[in-house]
């Protein structure tokens, strides 16, 4: 499996959170990973970023971010020109689909941890 450098948008130092586990299990199966989040923590030595950082060759954006929160974050998004944005369950968004099909961005409305699980992220 090649390993896909993925941005955690919405992650958090809370094991409770699916960003947690999401981040623990891309790195578990060694997908480089970045992270976006609310405030600016530390996750085990990952920096988890406040600020849209302009982080290099990311391959896919997974999002923990409810649809009202997306929006801040539509232009960054696009501007890091990642090959697939991953939809988790509660974040499915009808407005950013059309502006990322725009971009010629994929599109996938699933779980990563499923994705992960099942060898097909």
């Amino acid at each position: 499996m090649e390993a896909k450098k993925t941005l955690v948008m919405g992650a958090s130092t809370n094991p409770g959170r699916y960003s947690y586990k999401a981040i623990k299990m891309l790195q578990r199966y060694g997908h480089p990973v970045v992270a976006v989040g609310r405030k600016e923590e530390d996750l085990d030595g990952l920096k988890i970023e406040k600020e849209q950082v302009m982080f290099d060759g990311v391959d896919t954006v997974t999002l923990y971010l409810n649809p009202m929160n997306q929006r801040q974050y539509y232009d960054y998004i696009v501007s890091l020109a990642p090959g697939r944005v991953i939809f988790n369950p509660g974040t499915e968004n009808p407005e950013l689909f059309e502006l990322l099909k725009k971009n010629g961005i994929e599109i996938e409305v699933a779980c990563t941890l499923v994705m992960l699980s099942i060898d097909r992220y």
